[in-house]
């Protein structure tokens, strides 16, 4: 019965009582009492207007960030699941939201136009930090542990089959077999796809014909990948999937792929007025590893729960909210 009335979140919209139409389902925020997240009565009223991107563990990050803060007494306004990176960031940056979750290689290279990433994770915090606040007045608190980098995905029979365990071993799988999945935005990113194809010396258009190349959303890109509809998928290394399809993930040998760890993010007059916000965030943040985010993302990708759902068992099971 649970599962079926977290099925009926999704698919059924939720009238609200106040303004007018419908709120999507994704706005849906499950009720939370303060635990070892206690009220702060300087945030009492306060209102922060949350924002993520629309896949899946931004969704859990958002619902982790209204939940985190709705606990702490804020009044938060949930406007979590935009689609595309550009359009979540633009909202935080020209003020229409006030704090979202945001990786540090995505905030270096495709909001800060740097070229070049630096292969320390913590390097590459303090360099994003220190810029974006400079440049933009965004602050970035202390990123967790968890890492959502890209990877090249395959499945183990082609793994073994042309011995590919490294992104320069693609090459060894014939060009007409050499056929890739890869979703729409980051086809074209200078962390993405073309990209890492520089990178590894693989001409787009020669080495990977234009036509091996089917383009998808990421929805249907794993599948595509376990199916053999595509010998090779550019996925992410959190992603609940990988474990669940047996994909294997190839050695990033020349080490092209920035580090990826998410920190939560907000506008410098947020933080200014309520630096107790850090405070709530960095024990949540310590405990966000890749097996952690891997194992919430299996929880909506493969078992089918809902984030919003996902996101409070977690804090609940962490004994942040009850």
């Amino acid at each position: 019965m649970r599962a079926f009335l977290a099925l009926l979140l999704v698919l059924v919209p939720v009238m609200v009582t106040a303004g007018c139409g419908l709120q999507p389902a994704s706005s849906f925020v499950p009720p939370v009492e303060p635990a070892g997240i206690q009220p702060i009565p300087s945030l009492e009223g306060t209102p922060i207007r949350v924002t993520s991107k629309e896949f899946t563990e931004q969704l859990v990050l958002g619902k982790i960030a209204v939940l985190a803060l709705t606990a702490a007494g804020a009044d938060v306004r949930d406007q979590t699941n935009v689609q595309g990176s550009v359009n979540a960031r633009a909202s935080l940056t020209r003020g229409d939201a006030d704090l979202m979750w945001e990786y540090t290689g995505t905030g270096w290279i495709t909001y800060l136009g740097q070229t070049e990433a630096l292969p320390d994770p913590q390097a590459q915090y303090v360099a994003v930090r220190d810029l974006d606040l400079r440049k933009n007045g965004i602050v970035w608190l202390p990123p967790a542990p968890l890492n959502n980098s890209y990877a090249m995905g395959v499945t183990r029979a082609t793994s073994q089959k042309w011995g590919v365990k490294t992104i320069s071993d693609i090459t060894k799988i014939p060009v007409n077999e050499r056929t890739f999945c890869v979703d729409h935005e980051t086809f074209g990113r200078d962390d993405g796809f073309l990209g890492m194809l520089k990178a590894y010396s693989m001409t787009y258009g020669k080495e990977v014909p234009r036509a091996n190349v089917r383009l998808v959303s990421v929805g249907v890109l794993y599948n595509s990948v376990a199916s053999g509809q595509c010998a090779v998928g550019m996925v992410t290394t959190t992603d609940g999937r990988v474990q669940a399809l047996d994909l294997v993930l190839l050695e990033d040998d020349k080490k092209f792929f920035p580090s990826y760890n998410a920190a939560v993010t907000m506008r410098r007059e947020l933080a200014d007025a309520h630096p107790e916000i850090a405070k709530i965030f960095a024990p949540i943040s310590a405990k966000l590893t890749d097996d952690v985010m891997r194992g919430l993302n299996a929880q909506v990708d493969v078992d089918g729960d809902v984030p919003a759902l996902v996101a409070r068992e977690w804090l609940r099971d962490e004994g942040f909210v009850r």
